[in-house]
């Protein structure tokens, strides 16, 4: 089974940083954690794989919420991996959801 790579954009207070960013990390499809100020600076990026292991979570949590008082809004990009479905069940899910359209019919 292969897997397909998408990011998201969450926007957060300096507050709410480090409660977003744990959370983040219990997630089981999470891989990378990029935290950015609202200027695009980048204060830090976290392969979640590393940061699963307990020891390293407490300092890691510890330094965001040192860089949380810094500024006050962030942008957490989130990197996640969903599974792609092999390519007959993606076959049969398309044909679905497609459906002709009746009142198009030529003569």
């Amino acid at each position: 089974m292969s897997f397909e790579n998408f990011a998201e954009e969450i926007q957060v207070l300096g507050r709410d940083l480090v409660d977003k960013v744990r959370d983040l990390i219990h997630e089981g499809n999470v891989q990378r954690i990029v935290v950015k100020d609202d200027h695009g600076n980048t204060f830090v990026e976290i392969p979640v794989t590393v940061a699963a292991v307990g020891v390293i979570l407490a300092p890691l949590l510890a330094a965001i919420g040192a860089i949380s008082a810094l500024v006050a809004k962030f942008t957490i990009i989130v990197v996640r991996s969903e599974p792609i479905p092999p390519e007959s069940d993606r076959r049969a899910s398309d044909a679905q959801h497609e459906s002709p359209n009746p009142s198009c019919s030529q003569d």
